[in-house]
């Protein structure tokens, strides 16, 4: 089957500015040993884009996150965006994981970290990878350019506590202050080496940069740079008693790895001329300064040496708007709290806007990666409907899921004209977009399962579906007619009595003389057998988040929680889905292993994810297998269980509801 190509779309903003850097030569072109640093040497795939990148002009992104708790949707367009941009134009992307604060990084943060960049697409050691690396493997770097700062006047060890300095820090018009400001250098120097050694308790002392006590960005009144906590890190262990800041450390880090394009969101614009401050004040003095060229990294270095050595390289920063979609929180102070208040079950709960959550819950990553794509990239906040990215998952699955029968709240039915026992095998289109997949058998018998919404005793007007003397289709089998019901002691419908047309097998209406149907049948529902049907757990997701906006109202994300965000039904399904889905243990692209700039034991040998098989129940949306079902299903759960997760409904239900549909 042939596919046109995509349309040609138009190139955003960050695209246009590297249009231009690539085409005024800003920052260099790649040489070989820049090309191939980073990279899977192994990979041919990696080998060719190499000698392909060689003489052309230097584009290296990165995604910094921070191990503090699992990555959410939001975090998604930045991987998706920074790689794309390594990828269209030839250059590298790096992963490096921002962990300076000890006290909220874990190991499992980590590796769910890698999961899901990699199961997102973004290879940091494949063609265009640049590879993997911590911040903390840079802290040796950064406390000599400390001592450096201190020596140059531009850095200080103040004696304030947080609470301190937050007291004294001013407010608009009234500058901040610090009685040691003025510290000699030396007295700094030797604090510093001090507190490096343990000698001093957590937050006693800090190191602050000296910029402007008077700065209408309060981000220059005299920023900490480093403080003291006496905490074990989960990549560099105990090494360090003191850790730098955010601010101190991220611009370094781009700094190091020789970062082009530092791509953040909007709420870093007013950190930007910090990040540069610092740049600046440590090539103050060096040789062979290059501003915004390529300078001393990780694999090159500056010729001239300067007082303190050469010059280092200034990556440029470029903010854009982060993503903001409806109905959704991503704060991770907020999701920390319903994992910890067990409003969900843990950070892949199918509910979550995690990145593993929505795996768990069926996504497909190619959704996810078109749904990115499709929101755009630019410099003004605005919030996006969710039902774009429900739309996405509906547009990627109708095309890949096979489709099954199963029914969440079964109404049992009898076929009078029957035989007892007689099974017929039916032909089941496993899915009418992709012609490919062919067909396959459907058991049908005297006793069916129906949706108990399939069918009402006293219809209304235009009810299409079974009713009392009234003829409904059932999906790929016969005509059914209901002929009478039987009824509970509290009057409830528990059995529909009907008859079939042997003439309309397969769902066909015979043709009359004149080449068309002899009648009418308007409505087409779904069953199963009851002799064939297999027994499963269903968990039926809406919105965690009853509002737009969560917390609009009230100030509090919280109060705006869905009571009824979850329903979990015993449901009969098609016994061909018992049969061949299963969670199935994938490494997030097939064959990747982690690499690292440094031996890391949170992140070594092959990266695994469970992958859930997704399949269509027809007319009722897209399910996937659960981690909770059977091991015979690729899970851990209880032996013979079969847990099902709805992925999303057919059709938007919301926005029906809401008049928008």
């Amino acid at each position: 089957m042939s596919h046109a190509e995509p349309a040609p779309r138009s190139l955003n903003f960050i695209e246009h500015v590297i249009e231009g850097d690539n085409a005024s030569g800003k920052w260099g072109a790649w040489t070989r040993q820049d090309a191939a640093s980073g990279q899977d040497a192994s990979n041919p795939d990696a080998h060719a884009a190499t000698e392909a990148r060689i003489g052309k002009p230097r584009v290296h992104t990165r995604f910094p996150p921070e191990p503090n708790g699992y990555l959410h949707v939001g975090h998604a367009k930045s991987i998706c965006l920074n790689f794309g941009l390594a990828r269209a134009y030839g250059g590298k992307f790096n992963l490096r994981f921002d962990d300076t604060n000890p006290a909220k990084e874990e190991r499992e943060y980590i590796q769910a970290i890698l999961r899901d960049v990699l199961w997102l697409g973004a290879d940091w050691s494949g063609p265009f990878g640049g590879g993997l690396y911590y911040s903390s493997d840079y802290f040796e770097r950064m406390y000599e350019w400390t001592r450096e700062l201190i020596r140059k006047g531009k850095a200080y060890v103040c004696g304030l506590t947080a609470d301190e300095v937050s007291q004294r820090r001013g407010k608009p018009g009234v500058p901040a202050t610090s009685p040691f400001r003025d510290r000699p250098a030396e007295d700094s120097l030797r604090l510093l080496e001090e507190m490096r050694d343990g000698k001093h308790p957590d937050g006693s002392m800090t190191v602050r940069a000296r910029i402007d006590l008077g700065s209408p960005n309060f981000n220059l009144r005299d920023p900490v740079m480093y403080r003291i906590l006496h905490q074990a890190h989960p990549h560099a262990g105990g090494k360090w008693c003191i850790y730098p800041m955010y601010d101190w450390a991220h611009g370094l880090e781009d700094s190091l790895e020789e970062i082009t394009h530092s791509i953040c969101t909007l709420e870093f614009e007013d950190h930007r001329p910090l990040y540069d401050w610092f740049i600046d004040a440590i090539n103050e003095a060096r040789g062979g300064a290059k501003g915004s060229g390529p300078g001393a990294g990780l694999h090159s270095q500056g010729s001239a040496k300067g007082e303190f050595g050469p010059a280092i390289h200034h990556a440029q920063q470029i903010e854009f708007a982060k993503l903001i979609p409806t109905y959704t929180v991503m704060s991770k102070r907020n999701l920390l709290k319903l994992v910890q208040d067990g409003t969900v079950k843990g950070w892949d709960d199918p509910r979550m806007p995690t990145i593993a959550g929505m795996r768990r819950r069926g996504y497909p990553a190619e959704s996810l990666r078109d749904f990115c794509l499709g929101v755009g990239v630019t410099k003004a906040d605005s919030l996006i409907d969710v039902g774009r990215l429900e739309n996405a998952v509906r547009h990627t699955l109708n095309r890949s899921a096979p489709r099954v029968m199963g029914v969440l709240r079964p109404l049992k039915v009898v076929i009078d004209n029957w035989s007892e026992g007689k099974t017929d095998e039916l032909d089941f289109v496993i899915n009418p977009e992709d012609p490919s997949a062919g067909k396959r058998k459907v058991p049908f018998g005297r006793e069916l399962f129906i949706e108990q919404d399939d069918f009402m005793e006293n219809p209304p007007r235009k009810f299409f579906r079974l009713a009392p003397g009234q003829e409904v289709r059932l999906r790929w089998a016969y005509i059914i007619k209901c002929v009478g019901v039987e009824k509970d002691a509290a009057g409830s419908v528990v059995l529909v009595r009907c008859t079939h047309d042997p003439a309309t097998r397969g769902g066909d209406i015979p043709l009359g003389p004149d080449g068309k149907p002899v009648r009418k049948v308007q409505g087409t529902i779904h069953w199963v057998s009851a002799a064939h049907a297999a027994r499963a757990r269903v968990r039926l997701f809406d919105r965690l988040f009853t509002a737009e906006e969560p917390g609009k109202r009230t100030g509090n994300a919280l109060d705006d929680l869905n009571p009824r965000s979850l329903e979990e039904v015993e449901a009969l399904v098609d016994p061909w889905l018992v049969k061949n889905a299963k969670v199935r243990t994938r490494t997030p692209m097939e064959t990747v292993h982690c690499s690292s700039g440094a031996d890391s034991p949170a992140a070594k040998g092959p990266i695994t994810c469970p992958e859930p098989d997704r399949v269509q129940f027809e007319r009722l949306g897209y399910f996937c297998v659960d981690p909770d079902s059977g091991p015979e299903f690729g899970g851990t759960g209880q032996a013979g269980m079969l847990v099902l997760n709805r992925t999303v409904t057919l059709k938007d239900t919301w926005a029906r509801e809401s008049g928008k549909a």
